[in-house]
């Protein structure tokens, strides 16, 4: 892998990245800001899983209007993250952080598959005024621990 990763970070795309003045700080600033449209939508569609404001909104109208931005979060914040760690392929790919954000990324990825083709199918029996099912609550649940747990290990990234 090591080989990998030391082609990605000599390529001009690399080397751009790593010597052109304000292109890495900016590409951290369009991260955070990515993450922040993902995770801030996605936060407040579990919390409506979860039971707040069940009384006031349905859960298909959370989802079509947060659900958007939340995809929307994520096309930037994996841009940017993509490019900022060709810039430092060898030193992220070999930190302790690396594996774990990856694993806690495709948990994130088979706990959306599972809610939307399981739970979400039926949501026309649970969209308002209704409990919403134990599966809905527990794909919620994992959502937050798994996105904190994604934004923590992507800080680590640059200590370990």
């Amino acid at each position: 892998m090591n080989e990998f990763f030391t082609w990605l970070e000599r390529s001009s795309l690399g080397d751009a990245v790593r010597t052109t003045p304000l292109v890495y700080s900016s590409l951290e600033s369009v991260h955070i800001l990515g993450i922040a449209l993902l995770v801030g939508p996605a936060l407040a569609f579990d919390l409506r899983l979860l039971g707040v404001g069940r009384q006031m909104l349905p859960v298909t109208a959370a989802a079509r209007h947060l659900l958007p931005l939340a995809r929307l979060g994520f096309a930037i914040a994996v841009t940017s993250g993509l490019v900022m760690f060709v810039s430092g392929a060898v030193a992220v790919g070999n930190s302790g952080a690396a594996p774990w954000k990856l694993s806690l990324l495709m948990v994130a990825g088979v706990n959306i598959a599972v809610f939307h083709w399981g739970a979400y199918r039926r949501v026309d029996g649970w969209d308002i005024e209704v409990p919403t099912p134990a599966r809905a609550k527990t794909a919620a649940t994992v959502s937050i621990l798994v996105w904190s747990g994604v934004i923590a290990s992507g800080r680590l990234l640059a200590y370990t």
